[in-house]
């Protein structure tokens, strides 16, 4: 931040100028001042949200690729649970098919005199 000259100082450097001259041009030179300040202040703010919307980027990203990752998972664990539910089928198909051979067999036997 630069030092603010006194009016003796910018007599001497102006010395042409009159005092209400000086006062103008040191009220213009803070006004100046202040807006450098609020330009720094808004850049700032910008940067601030420019880091927030990069960073709210990134961690779409990342859920994205998360999301991805979980429906492959998803897709795999779907396909063998067909196949288990499958397999449970033809075993219990299996079952019913060898409990009617065991039945026709007690019969047999049954009627056989045993």
């Amino acid at each position: 931040m630069k030092k603010e000259k006194t009016l003796g100082e910018l007599a001497q450097e102006f010395p042409d100028k009159t005092y209400k001259e000086l006062e103008k041009y040191r009220s213009e030179d803070r006004q100046q001042e202040a807006g450098a300040c609020i330009m720094g202040e808004m850049k700032k703010d910008r940067e601030f949200e420019i880091n927030q919307v990069k960073e709210a980027q990134d961690a779409l990203a990342n859920a994205l690729e998360v999301n991805e990752s979980h429906q492959k998972l998803n897709g795999k664990l779907q396909e063998r649970l067909t196949e288990l539910e499958q397999e449970n089928i033809e075993l219990h198909a299996d079952n019913i098919k060898l409990a009617r051979q065991i039945e026709d067999k007690v019969d047999q036997l049954r009627k056989s005199g045993m």
